[in-house]
């Protein structure tokens, strides 16, 4: 490999965007991540990281716990309105199995830990990327890609688009893609202060099209999210009175944690998927991965870890390319990817669609085969997801255990 330092250009300054830039960045790429938010986002909310989340930062030496301060495990189980058991989380037979439970992480704090991996100059915020095309314009692998901004042009060896579920740079390069697909829930999200009671474990509650789950954190603070079937666009006016309405009569400490909300800090999105996949996740030397390349609902709580094994896989399909490598190394990318990534997003479809059972037939009938399931038959069902970095390819599985 020539010593010429090769340069990417990482479009979005989310959780797999700033993962991609720090495995590169560790690997002696130049790397500038263009942000279109103008400083960085303080998000509400936090995320649990999966077993094949944390396999692949182990991978990059990256230390969630550390870095992060603020993770505790998060193996969640299942109950009812009434606060009847439907399934309980065993996280020493996670750790058993996977060698780690999932963890629950702030998200602000998890983009800070990754933010500070990368040189204070990388970042630059208020700067969307409105288009990448080749010098020649075309999608000619062998030109390097111009990235055009409102503040300027950057010409990078690669571009990697980590510019969320409404890619900008997928309906540009994808025209004809039929783009997002409402999945008929809204969801809100919140973390709630450190000034209260927390519960002993985190739990997620299945009612009739309706969902509550928490998820206490490290230092003190709950995560709590919730969602509803509902028609798109749904936005009540108070959160908060509209959560309450819905989930105050059901088993504790959910009423309580409602009062404890403040309506200012709650976020509500309707969750969407991608109506169909794409049929690679590389153009050229432009690059797709997290929900840019394979938006999916939450179900699975595997959108975040997708774009961290996004990230780490083609960081180590990369590592040791030079620029001619690189087109071969992207093409890797997309086999690696694109069918693992596309039946979680079937799936996860799939999971939801149990879930927000409202008939009461249908709800008490998913409610007994929950119990029903032997323990073991769950955990088999977890494999592929938690597994993640044994369904990469042999080479890369390589690298990362030689790291």
């Amino acid at each position: 490999m020539s010593g010429i330092q090769r340069r990417a250009v990482v479009a979005g300054a989310g959780i797999g965007g700033l993962t991609a830039a720090v495995a590169l960045h560790r690997r002696g790429w130049q790397v500038t991540v263009c942000e279109r938010s103008p400083e960085p986002a303080a998000v509400g909310a936090g995320i649990v990281l999966a077993p094949n989340a944390l396999r692949a930062f182990d991978s990059i030496g990256f230390d969630v716990t550390r870095a992060a301060g603020s993770a505790a495990p998060a193996a969640l189980g299942l109950r009812r309105p009434d606060g009847r058991w439907l399934k309980r989380a065993d996280t020493g037979a996670m750790t058993a199995r996977y060698g780690s439970a999932p963890l629950a992480v702030h998200r602000e704090a998890l983009v800070e830990a990754l933010t500070a991996g990368l040189p204070e100059e990388a970042i630059h915020y208020g700067v969307a990327v409105t288009s990448v095309t080749a010098a020649n314009g075309t999608d000619d692998p062998a030109e390097r890609p111009i990235v055009r901004t409102a503040s300027g042009e950057f010409t990078a060896d690669l571009v990697i688009a980590a510019d969320g579920i409404h890619s900008p740079l997928r309906q540009q390069h994808y025209p004809a893609h039929p783009g997002l697909r409402y999945s008929g829930e809204t969801a809100w999200r919140t973390v709630l202060p450190a000034d209260g009671p927390a519960p002993a474990a985190a739990a997620e509650t299945w009612g009739r099209g309706e969902r509550f789950g928490v998820v206490p954190l490290a230092d003190g603070r709950v995560y709590v999210y919730a969602t509803a079937v509902a028609p798109e666009g749904y936005r009540p006016a108070d959160p908060r009175a509209e959560l309450l309405r819905r989930y105050g009569a059901w088993h504790d400490p959910i009423p309580a944690l409602l009062e404890r909300i403040d309506p200012a800090a709650v976020l509500q999105h309707d969750l969407h998927d991608l109506a169909a996949p794409l049929p690679r996740y590389h153009r050229g030397r432009l690059v797709w991965l997290g929900d840019a390349a394979h938006a999916m609902t939450p179900n699975l709580g595997q959108g975040g870890c997708q774009a961290i094994e996004d990230a780490v896989v083609l960081a180590h399909l990369l590592d040791g390319t030079d620029v001619a490598g690189i087109p071969g190394a992207l093409a890797a990318y997309s086999a690696a990817r694109c069918a693992r990534t596309d039946a979680l997003r079937v799936r996860s479809r799939r999971a939801g669609r149990i879930a927000a059972l409202a008939h009461p037939l249908a709800v008490a009938a998913r409610d007994l085969a929950v119990r029903a399931t032997p323990a073991r038959i769950t955990q088999r069902a977890m494999d592929d997801l938690c597994r993640g970095m044994d369904n990469v390819p042999v080479d890369v599985a390589a690298r990362s255990e030689a790291r």
